[in-house]
Protein backbone atom coordinates (compact mmCIF):
# COMPACT_ATOMS: atom_id res chain seq x y z
CA UNK A 1 0.00 0.00 0.00
CA UNK A 2 3.02 2.46 0.90
CA UNK A 3 6.39 3.17 -0.81
CA UNK A 4 8.77 5.59 -0.34
CA UNK A 5 11.31 6.91 -2.37
CA UNK A 6 14.38 9.61 -1.58
CA UNK A 7 17.13 11.09 -3.63
CA UNK A 8 19.73 14.10 -2.92
CA UNK A 9 23.52 13.58 -1.11
CA UNK A 10 24.94 14.60 2.02
CA UNK A 11 26.23 18.14 0.41
CA UNK A 12 23.93 18.59 -2.43
CA UNK A 13 21.12 21.27 -2.54
CA UNK A 14 18.18 19.43 -0.65
CA UNK A 15 17.11 15.93 0.33
CA UNK A 16 13.89 14.93 -1.80
CA UNK A 17 11.17 12.00 -0.76
CA UNK A 18 8.20 10.91 -2.00
CA UNK A 19 5.55 8.89 -0.43
CA UNK A 20 3.12 7.31 -2.50
CA UNK A 21 -0.46 5.40 -1.23
CA UNK A 22 -1.28 7.69 1.57
CA UNK A 23 -4.92 7.52 2.19
CA UNK A 24 -6.85 11.19 0.85
CA UNK A 25 -8.30 13.02 4.06
CA UNK A 26 -5.57 12.86 6.38
CA UNK A 27 -4.80 16.36 8.19
CA UNK A 28 -1.55 16.93 8.09
CA UNK A 29 0.77 19.98 8.02
CA UNK A 30 4.89 20.96 8.05
CA UNK A 31 4.13 21.41 11.35
CA UNK A 32 3.31 17.61 12.13
CA UNK A 33 7.01 16.82 10.69
CA UNK A 34 9.01 19.52 12.08
CA UNK A 35 8.47 18.13 15.49
CA UNK A 36 10.74 14.58 14.49
CA UNK A 37 13.02 16.17 12.08
CA UNK A 38 14.16 18.20 15.24
CA UNK A 39 14.57 15.18 17.73
CA UNK A 40 16.46 13.33 14.75
CA UNK A 41 19.08 16.52 15.43
CA UNK A 42 19.36 16.29 18.97
CA UNK A 43 21.71 13.97 20.66
CA UNK A 44 25.26 14.43 22.98
CA UNK A 45 28.06 13.08 20.81
CA UNK A 46 26.27 14.85 17.31
CA UNK A 47 29.19 15.99 15.31
CA UNK A 48 29.62 19.63 13.89
CA UNK A 49 26.50 19.04 11.04
CA UNK A 50 23.85 19.36 13.97
CA UNK A 51 25.20 22.99 14.10
CA UNK A 52 24.36 24.01 10.49
CA UNK A 53 21.66 22.05 9.49
CA UNK A 54 18.34 23.46 10.85
CA UNK A 55 15.85 20.83 9.46
CA UNK A 56 12.38 21.83 7.71
CA UNK A 57 10.37 19.79 5.25
CA UNK A 58 8.26 21.64 2.96
CA UNK A 59 5.54 19.70 1.19
CA UNK A 60 5.31 20.31 -2.31
CA UNK A 61 2.40 17.96 -3.46
CA UNK A 62 0.14 15.64 -2.12
CA UNK A 63 -1.35 17.96 0.45
CA UNK A 64 -4.18 20.97 -0.35
CA UNK A 65 -6.24 22.59 2.09
CA UNK A 66 -4.34 21.16 4.83
CA UNK A 67 -5.69 17.40 3.32
CA UNK A 68 -3.74 14.51 1.95
CA UNK A 69 -5.36 14.34 -1.39
CA UNK A 70 -4.33 10.50 -2.01
CA UNK A 71 -1.73 11.37 -4.57
CA UNK A 72 1.83 11.50 -3.77
CA UNK A 73 2.86 13.10 -0.92
CA UNK A 74 6.42 14.72 -1.88
CA UNK A 75 8.72 16.78 0.06
CA UNK A 76 11.91 18.62 0.19
CA UNK A 77 14.15 19.16 3.26
CA UNK A 78 17.27 22.03 2.42
CA UNK A 79 20.76 21.41 2.66
CA UNK A 80 21.89 24.43 4.50
CA UNK A 81 25.51 23.33 4.31
CA UNK A 82 25.25 23.52 0.70
CA UNK A 83 26.29 27.02 0.31
CA UNK A 84 29.50 26.08 1.77
CA UNK A 85 30.63 23.40 -1.11
CA UNK A 86 28.48 25.07 -3.60
CA UNK A 87 31.74 27.51 -5.48
CA UNK A 88 34.35 25.12 -4.32
CA UNK A 89 36.28 22.92 -6.10
CA UNK A 90 35.76 19.51 -4.55
CA UNK A 91 39.64 17.42 -3.56
CA UNK A 92 40.24 14.48 -5.04
CA UNK A 93 38.77 11.73 -3.14
CA UNK A 94 40.91 8.54 -3.49
CA UNK A 95 41.89 6.77 0.24
CA UNK A 96 38.97 4.55 1.60
CA UNK A 97 37.42 4.50 4.95
CA UNK A 98 37.34 1.09 6.35
CA UNK A 99 33.72 0.60 7.74
CA UNK A 100 31.90 3.33 4.60
CA UNK A 101 30.74 2.58 1.33
CA UNK A 102 33.76 4.49 -0.60
CA UNK A 103 35.12 1.20 -1.25
CA UNK A 104 32.14 -0.70 -2.19
CA UNK A 105 30.73 1.80 -3.65
CA UNK A 106 33.32 2.09 -6.02
CA UNK A 107 34.05 -1.56 -6.79
CA UNK A 108 29.54 -1.52 -7.62
CA UNK A 109 29.89 1.49 -9.95
CA UNK A 110 33.15 1.66 -11.04
CA UNK A 111 33.48 5.63 -9.27
CA UNK A 112 36.42 7.14 -10.24
CA UNK A 113 36.39 9.27 -7.07
CA UNK A 114 35.22 8.16 -3.92
CA UNK A 115 33.37 10.84 -2.83
CA UNK A 116 30.19 9.55 -5.15
CA UNK A 117 29.97 7.13 -2.58
CA UNK A 118 30.10 8.79 0.49
CA UNK A 119 27.40 11.85 -0.71
CA UNK A 120 24.69 9.42 -0.81
CA UNK A 121 25.33 6.52 1.18
CA UNK A 122 25.48 9.63 4.23
CA UNK A 123 23.49 9.16 7.08
CA UNK A 124 22.04 13.02 5.96
CA UNK A 125 19.56 10.45 4.05
CA UNK A 126 17.70 9.89 7.16
CA UNK A 127 16.10 13.49 7.41
CA UNK A 128 14.18 12.37 4.64
CA UNK A 129 13.39 9.03 6.17
CA UNK A 130 12.27 10.64 9.13
CA UNK A 131 10.22 13.47 7.06
CA UNK A 132 8.17 10.03 5.88
CA UNK A 133 7.96 8.32 9.30
CA UNK A 134 6.30 11.63 10.46
CA UNK A 135 3.07 11.58 8.07
CA UNK A 136 3.32 7.87 8.89
CA UNK A 137 3.07 8.85 12.38
CA UNK A 138 0.43 10.72 11.85
CA UNK A 139 -2.23 8.27 9.99
CA UNK A 140 -1.21 5.91 13.04
CA UNK A 141 -2.13 8.97 15.85
CA UNK A 142 -5.80 8.74 13.98
CA UNK A 143 -6.11 4.78 15.39
CA UNK A 144 -4.68 4.93 18.83
CA UNK A 145 -1.47 3.90 17.83
CA UNK A 146 1.98 5.53 19.41
CA UNK A 147 5.67 5.20 18.29
CA UNK A 148 8.64 5.39 20.66
CA UNK A 149 12.18 5.28 21.20
CA UNK A 150 14.96 4.89 23.93
CA UNK A 151 18.63 4.27 24.12
CA UNK A 152 19.08 0.97 26.12
CA UNK A 153 23.35 0.69 25.98
CA UNK A 154 26.17 3.08 24.75
CA UNK A 155 30.01 1.53 24.43
CA UNK A 156 28.90 -0.80 26.98
CA UNK A 157 26.94 1.03 29.59
CA UNK A 158 23.82 -0.14 30.04
CA UNK A 159 20.54 0.87 31.29
CA UNK A 160 18.29 -0.98 33.50
CA UNK A 161 15.15 -0.89 32.68
CA UNK A 162 12.44 -4.00 33.96
CA UNK A 163 11.11 -5.96 30.51
CA UNK A 164 7.26 -6.33 29.48
CA UNK A 165 6.44 -2.98 31.33
CA UNK A 166 2.50 -1.86 31.39
CA UNK A 167 1.92 0.93 28.78
CA UNK A 168 1.74 3.88 30.57
CA UNK A 169 5.67 2.63 31.81
CA UNK A 170 6.39 2.25 28.43
CA UNK A 171 4.76 5.95 27.80
CA UNK A 172 6.99 7.34 30.82
CA UNK A 173 9.81 6.16 29.25
CA UNK A 174 9.36 7.69 26.16
CA UNK A 175 9.15 11.15 27.87
CA UNK A 176 12.21 10.23 30.09
CA UNK A 177 14.09 10.11 27.15
CA UNK A 178 12.94 13.21 25.34
CA UNK A 179 14.83 14.82 28.16
CA UNK A 180 18.03 12.89 28.12
CA UNK A 181 21.00 14.03 26.01
CA UNK A 182 21.20 10.25 25.05
CA UNK A 183 17.77 9.26 25.20
CA UNK A 184 18.19 7.34 28.03
CA UNK A 185 14.96 7.08 30.19
CA UNK A 186 17.26 5.80 33.16
CA UNK A 187 19.48 8.58 35.02
CA UNK A 188 22.23 6.79 35.89
CA UNK A 189 22.64 5.13 32.68
CA UNK A 190 22.26 8.06 31.50
CA UNK A 191 24.78 10.16 33.12
CA UNK A 192 27.17 6.61 32.74
CA UNK A 193 26.59 7.17 29.18
CA UNK A 194 27.12 10.65 28.72
CA UNK A 195 30.58 9.97 30.39
CA UNK A 196 31.14 7.08 28.46
CA UNK A 197 30.81 9.31 25.28
CA UNK A 198 33.05 11.96 26.43
CA UNK A 199 36.06 10.08 27.56
CA UNK A 200 35.59 7.06 25.27
CA UNK A 201 34.82 8.75 22.14
CA UNK A 202 35.24 12.91 22.06
CA UNK A 203 39.11 12.60 24.04
CA UNK A 204 39.69 9.25 22.85
CA UNK A 205 39.13 10.54 18.82
CA UNK A 206 36.97 7.50 18.49
CA UNK A 207 33.31 6.24 18.38
CA UNK A 208 30.79 4.20 19.62
CA UNK A 209 28.28 2.27 19.04
CA UNK A 210 25.04 0.82 20.91
CA UNK A 211 21.68 -0.55 21.01
CA UNK A 212 18.00 1.27 21.29
CA UNK A 213 14.49 -0.37 21.57
CA UNK A 214 11.50 1.52 19.40
CA UNK A 215 8.04 0.53 20.44
CA UNK A 216 4.00 0.40 19.24
CA UNK A 217 1.75 0.96 21.40
CA UNK A 218 -2.07 0.13 20.73
CA UNK A 219 -1.51 -2.08 17.38
CA UNK A 220 -3.81 -3.96 16.91
CA UNK A 221 -4.02 -7.75 16.61
CA UNK A 222 -4.11 -9.17 12.90
CA UNK A 223 -1.40 -6.88 11.16
CA UNK A 224 1.08 -9.17 8.67
CA UNK A 225 0.51 -12.01 7.70
CA UNK A 226 2.18 -16.25 7.72
CA UNK A 227 1.65 -16.78 4.51
CA UNK A 228 4.70 -15.32 2.45
CA UNK A 229 7.81 -14.73 3.47
CA UNK A 230 7.51 -10.82 2.76
CA UNK A 231 4.09 -10.26 3.87
CA UNK A 232 5.63 -11.27 7.53
CA UNK A 233 5.49 -8.41 9.75
CA UNK A 234 8.61 -9.24 12.00
CA UNK A 235 10.61 -9.46 8.78
CA UNK A 236 9.35 -6.47 6.94
CA UNK A 237 10.42 -4.54 10.17
CA UNK A 238 13.90 -6.00 10.82
CA UNK A 239 14.51 -4.97 7.43
CA UNK A 240 13.12 -1.73 7.72
CA UNK A 241 15.73 -0.84 10.50
CA UNK A 242 18.21 -3.20 9.41
CA UNK A 243 18.28 -0.81 6.55
CA UNK A 244 19.03 2.54 8.71
CA UNK A 245 23.07 3.43 8.12
CA UNK A 246 25.64 1.48 10.73
CA UNK A 247 22.82 -0.79 12.20
CA UNK A 248 24.10 -4.12 12.24
CA UNK A 249 22.01 -6.36 13.68
CA UNK A 250 17.65 -6.22 14.68
CA UNK A 251 15.79 -8.10 17.00
CA UNK A 252 12.30 -8.83 17.68
CA UNK A 253 11.92 -8.14 21.23
CA UNK A 254 15.05 -9.79 23.41
CA UNK A 255 14.99 -12.25 20.73
CA UNK A 256 19.11 -13.32 20.83
CA UNK A 257 18.22 -13.59 25.04
CA UNK A 258 15.54 -16.33 24.19
CA UNK A 259 17.42 -18.20 22.14
CA UNK A 260 19.32 -19.10 25.63
CA UNK A 261 16.51 -19.96 26.96
CA UNK A 262 14.32 -23.32 26.90
CA UNK A 263 10.69 -23.24 25.29
CA UNK A 264 8.84 -22.74 28.14
CA UNK A 265 10.58 -20.15 29.45
CA UNK A 266 10.36 -18.07 26.08
CA UNK A 267 6.72 -18.59 24.49
CA UNK A 268 4.35 -16.33 26.25
CA UNK A 269 0.89 -18.19 27.96
CA UNK A 270 -2.64 -17.08 26.78
CA UNK A 271 -4.88 -16.42 29.28
CA UNK A 272 -8.53 -15.16 29.48
CA UNK A 273 -8.99 -11.94 31.51
CA UNK A 274 -12.58 -11.67 33.32
CA UNK A 275 -14.10 -9.93 29.86
CA UNK A 276 -13.10 -12.78 28.38
CA UNK A 277 -10.29 -10.72 26.15
CA UNK A 278 -7.33 -13.58 25.26
CA UNK A 279 -4.16 -11.43 26.69
CA UNK A 280 -0.10 -12.65 26.89
CA UNK A 281 0.93 -13.68 30.15
CA UNK A 282 4.31 -11.48 28.96
CA UNK A 283 5.66 -10.09 25.62
CA UNK A 284 8.77 -12.24 25.15
CA UNK A 285 7.85 -12.18 21.79
CA UNK A 286 8.04 -8.54 20.94
CA UNK A 287 4.24 -8.17 20.01
CA UNK A 288 4.50 -10.78 16.91
CA UNK A 289 3.76 -14.15 16.92
CA UNK A 290 3.93 -16.11 12.70
CA UNK A 291 4.38 -12.90 11.70
CA UNK A 292 1.38 -11.40 12.39
CA UNK A 293 0.52 -8.57 15.12
CA UNK A 294 -0.68 -10.08 18.68
CA UNK A 295 -2.29 -7.15 19.76
CA UNK A 296 0.51 -6.62 22.56
CA UNK A 297 2.93 -4.01 22.32
CA UNK A 298 5.65 -4.13 19.43
CA UNK A 299 9.33 -4.11 20.76
CA UNK A 300 12.16 -3.94 18.17
CA UNK A 301 15.71 -3.60 19.12
CA UNK A 302 18.66 -2.28 16.90
CA UNK A 303 22.39 -3.01 17.48
CA UNK A 304 24.16 0.51 16.03
CA UNK A 305 27.87 -0.22 15.02
CA UNK A 306 30.41 2.95 15.74
CA UNK A 307 30.54 5.54 13.33
CA UNK A 308 33.33 4.67 10.76
CA UNK A 309 34.91 7.67 10.84
CA UNK A 310 37.30 8.29 13.30
CA UNK A 311 39.61 10.79 14.12
CA UNK A 312 42.27 8.14 14.94
CA UNK A 313 43.40 7.19 11.02
CA UNK A 314 42.58 3.30 10.23
CA UNK A 315 44.82 1.89 8.11
CA UNK A 316 43.96 2.06 4.20
CA UNK A 317 45.39 2.00 0.63
CA UNK A 318 45.30 4.93 -1.60
CA UNK A 319 43.99 3.58 -4.65
CA UNK A 320 45.23 6.49 -6.78
CA UNK A 321 49.17 5.25 -5.88
CA UNK A 322 48.16 1.90 -4.32
CA UNK A 323 50.43 2.63 -1.75
CA UNK A 324 49.54 1.84 2.24
CA UNK A 325 47.80 4.81 4.45
CA UNK A 326 46.00 6.34 7.27
CA UNK A 327 42.37 7.23 6.30
CA UNK A 328 41.21 10.89 6.35
CA UNK A 329 38.74 12.11 8.49
CA UNK A 330 35.63 13.88 6.83
CA UNK A 331 33.40 15.52 9.81
CA UNK A 332 31.46 12.72 11.39
CA UNK A 333 29.25 11.83 14.57
CA UNK A 334 31.37 10.41 17.66
CA UNK A 335 28.08 8.74 18.69
CA UNK A 336 24.76 8.91 16.88
CA UNK A 337 22.67 6.00 18.95
CA UNK A 338 20.24 8.81 20.20
CA UNK A 339 19.36 10.35 16.94
CA UNK A 340 19.31 6.98 15.32
CA UNK A 341 16.74 5.67 17.65
CA UNK A 342 15.07 8.68 15.63
CA UNK A 343 14.86 6.94 12.57
CA UNK A 344 14.26 4.06 13.86
CA UNK A 345 10.86 5.26 15.48
CA UNK A 346 10.18 6.27 11.71
CA UNK A 347 11.16 2.96 10.00
CA UNK A 348 8.97 1.47 12.30
CA UNK A 349 5.74 4.15 12.03
CA UNK A 350 6.06 3.53 7.70
CA UNK A 351 6.17 -0.04 8.92
CA UNK A 352 2.77 0.07 10.36
CA UNK A 353 1.23 2.03 8.71
CA UNK A 354 1.88 -0.09 5.81
CA UNK A 355 0.42 -3.28 7.07
CA UNK A 356 -2.35 -1.01 8.76
CA UNK A 357 -3.51 0.24 5.02
CA UNK A 358 -3.18 -3.35 3.78
CA UNK A 359 -5.42 -4.54 6.74
CA UNK A 360 -7.69 -2.09 6.12
CA UNK A 361 -8.21 -1.14 2.34
CA UNK A 362 -9.95 1.78 1.09
CA UNK A 363 -8.55 5.36 -0.53
CA UNK A 364 -9.46 7.74 2.47
CA UNK A 365 -9.35 8.18 5.99
CA UNK A 366 -13.36 7.99 6.12
CA UNK A 367 -13.06 4.64 4.38
CA UNK A 368 -10.94 3.58 6.65
CA UNK A 369 -12.49 4.21 10.02
CA UNK A 370 -14.80 1.80 10.43
CA UNK A 371 -12.95 -0.86 8.86
CA UNK A 372 -10.44 -0.43 11.38
CA UNK A 373 -13.45 -0.38 14.57
CA UNK A 374 -15.02 -3.44 12.87
CA UNK A 375 -11.39 -5.50 13.10
CA UNK A 376 -11.52 -8.30 14.65
CA UNK A 377 -10.14 -8.37 18.44
CA UNK A 378 -8.45 -11.18 20.37
CA UNK A 379 -11.89 -11.68 22.74
CA UNK A 380 -13.24 -15.44 22.52
CA UNK A 381 -16.74 -14.35 21.37
CA UNK A 382 -14.73 -12.86 18.05
CA UNK A 383 -13.19 -16.31 17.56
CA UNK A 384 -16.22 -19.03 16.79
CA UNK A 385 -14.74 -22.55 16.98
CA UNK A 386 -16.56 -25.14 14.68
CA UNK A 387 -15.47 -28.34 16.65
CA UNK A 388 -16.34 -30.58 14.40
CA UNK A 389 -13.49 -33.27 12.45
CA UNK A 390 -13.19 -32.40 9.14
CA UNK A 391 -10.67 -33.59 6.27
CA UNK A 392 -8.11 -31.69 3.67
CA UNK A 393 -9.31 -33.09 0.56
CA UNK A 394 -6.71 -32.79 -1.30
CA UNK A 395 -6.00 -35.34 -4.24
CA UNK A 396 -10.37 -36.21 -3.73
CA UNK A 397 -11.01 -38.04 -7.32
Amino acid sequence: MLRFLTAGESHGPQLTAILEGMVAGLPLGEEDIAADLARRQKGYGSGGRMQIERDRARITGGVMGGLTTGGPIALSIENRDWKNWRDRDIEPMTIPRPGHADLTGALKYGYRDLRLSLERASARETAARVAVGAICRRLLAEFGITVGSYVLMIGGVWADLPPDPPDEDYRARFAAAESSEVRCPDEDASEAMRSRIREGAIKAKDTLGGVFEVVALGVPPGLGSHVHFDRRLDGRLMGALGSIPAIKGVEVGPAFENATRSGTQVHDPIVRDADGYLRRAGNRAGGLEGGITTGEPVVVRAAMKPISTTLTPLPTVDLATGQPTGARYERSDFCAVPRAAVVGEAMMAYVLADALLEKLGGDSLEEIRPRFAALRRSHVDDLPMDNRPWRFGFGDE
